[in-house]
């Protein structure tokens, strides 16, 4: 009985050294860790940084920094190394020695290849070449921070015009299309603060300005065209000028033909405002052929047809064009209770129409 416990004690005892076993190798190793950037201060992605015993000659580990130009490793056995990192051809870049690595810590080790003692071993010709990188950065930096400033800034407008702060947005834009000439959303921006306080010429001036700006660029935007052709379409209809504020519609459609529903129903709410039934009916028209599903161009077709409604001399009936009727029922289909429809009972009514009951419910615009 006694060999026996003797011989689970010994059983258990070389259990507990086996469990032990890990954390103690564990604890017997060190960590290093560390960031990589260029004389320039970018962040080094994908390059090897090896530790060695032998001042370099052999590699006993190697940690490839990651994408932000860190790096790390573990499972590294105490000692003195020489770290050294490595560009993509396998070359010294830069070198520490005397790296002590110790059991159970994590060793900062950064490659700053931006420090004045890393600077001071280049060549002259490297050394004018940093220069020179270092000026063209500069120069981005200070662009991209504008950028970002009228970034703010646009957003800001566009509230403004929005809320109908039209003055605010004026005047920011203003500031910011002097300092930025070639940005053609400023322009469109600008353009819709001056339509809002009814500096139709200066809009008109602005928008025109953004689509000559936005065309000569490198890489257009056809929507940024889009958008200021269909407020310039606005405000030449608003001066009377019906052809030129009529091109620049069809102009919108052409830069950003996705949208031309909404492009031709503003062309038709644009004219009835001018008066122009023809114009009227024809944009109309081309709204219906783009999306039949939206009910304001059937009843803008409707109100420019009656418009040229004429009365039988011998039974004092009201006589409208073809197409008045069905325009007026169409938009009742659409919007049964549209801010439209009882004008469009009342004129069905006097139209001698029968005017339905019920209407299936359709998608409002």
């Amino acid at each position: 009985m006694r060999k026996t416990k003797l011989w689970l004690a010994s059983l258990l005892a070389a259990l507990l050294i086996t469990a032990a076993a890990p954390s103690l190798l564990a604890q017997a190793s060190g960590k290093i860790h560390g960031h990589v950037q260029d004389p320039l201060g970018i962040a080094m992605p994908n390059l090897p940084v090896q530790l060695s015993l032998d001042g370099g000659a052999t590699a006993k580990y190697t940690f490839t920094t990651d994408a932000n130009g860190d790096y790390k490793g573990d499972g590294i056995a105490p000692g003195n190394y020489t770290v050294t990192l490595l560009n993509a051809t396998k070359q010294t870049v830069d070198r520490f020695n005397d790296v002590k690595i110790m059991a159970g810590q994590d060793t900062l080790q950064d490659f700053d290849l931006s420090r004045p003692a890393y600077i001071a071993k280049m060549t002259p010709e490297q050394k004018k070449q940093l220069e020179e990188a270092k000026a063209k950065n500069a120069g981005i930096y200070k662009e991209n921070a504008q950028i970002k400033n009228l970034n703010a800034d646009l957003t800001e407008a566009r509230k403004d015009n929005d809320d109908k702060n039209y003055a605010q947005a004026d005047a920011l834009m203003t500031r910011d299309a002097a300092l930025k000439p070639d940005a053609a959303v400023l322009w469109v921006e600008l353009g819709r603060a001056q339509k809002g306080e009814n500096k139709l010429p200066e809009a008109a001036t602005s928008l025109q300005k953004a689509i000559d700006v936005d065309t000569a660029s490198k890489k257009p935007h056809p929507d940024v065209e889009a958008a200021a052709e269909n407020t310039l379409g606005e405000v030449l209809a608003t001066e009377g000028k019906i052809p030129d504020s009529q091109a620049a519609y069809e102009a919108a459609v052409k830069d950003d033909p996705k949208n031309s529903p909404m492009y031709y129903g503003n062309e038709a709410i644009m004219m009835d405002r001018a008066g122009n039934i023809d114009a009227t009916v024809a944009a109309a028209d081309k709204a219906i052929a783009a999306d039949p599903s939206k009910p304001i161009p059937y009843y803008l077709k409707g109100k420019a047809l009656i418009s040229k409604a004429t009365v039988d001399p011998k039974t004092q009936k009201i006589v409208a064009p073809p197409g008045t009727a069905e325009a007026y029922q169409k938009y009742l289909e659409l919007d049964p209770n549209g801010p439209f429809s009882a004008d469009a009972k009342a004129i069905l009514a006097q139209l001698g129409t029968t005017v339905q009951s019920s209407y299936k419910a359709g998608r409002k615009h």
